[in-house]
């Protein structure tokens, strides 16, 4: 038991001497991020209890040891958060209203329904049938008489199709 009082007394001592200078050093570097320092913090003395370098000849702690070992402790951190991808919470969309642009709204109308115009009828109707009316593929080949894979295959062309109109018409996908 005498080994845990020992560690926590280093520690202790670690912190009251070097604690706030280190702290103050992590702050800056994290770019004001005080619960990262302090992440960061904790891991350096980890590392120091473990390291007897961390110590003067006299077994004091070495000030420029620990700062040293925290800044690069903090560049990997910086380091790693950088490779990660940004998470986005959606709790706070929740409560906010959904501006429409009513305006493009009804000019993204006008261009899909001119685009749809300059298709062949064939196309046209696969689009508006399943897309428009909200058909499914075996309604859809009811409706014309055809196998279902044809109706697959000719919505997937006239996508295409649309899409081609579209893009000639400047309307950018």
């Amino acid at each position: 038991m005498r080994a845990g009082s020992e560690i926590s007394e280093g520690l202790e001592l670690l912190y009251r001497e070097h604690g706030a200078a280190l702290m103050a050093a992590l702050t800056r570097v994290t770019g004001g991020d005080v619960h990262q320092a302090a992440d960061i913090l904790q891991e350096t003395a980890i590392r120091a209890w473990k390291h007897p370098e961390a110590r003067n000849a006299e077994g004091t702690w070495n000030r420029a040891w620990l700062l040293t070992v925290a800044r690069r402790i903090a560049i990997d951190h910086l380091r790693a958060a950088r490779v990660r991808v940004t998470e986005v919470s959606d709790e706070h969309l929740e409560g906010r209203a959904r501006v429409e642009d009513t305006a493009q709204r009804a000019l993204d109308r006008m261009e899909v329904r001119a685009a749809l115009a300059s298709l062949p009828e064939t196309s046209r109707r696969m689009l508006v049938g399943t897309y428009f009316e909200g058909r499914t593929v075996a309604e859809m080949a009811g409706v014309l008489g055809i196998p279902e894979g044809t109706v697959k295959s000719r919505t997937f062309y006239a996508l295409k199709s649309l899409r081609r109109a579209l893009l000639q018409r400047g309307y950018g996908l």
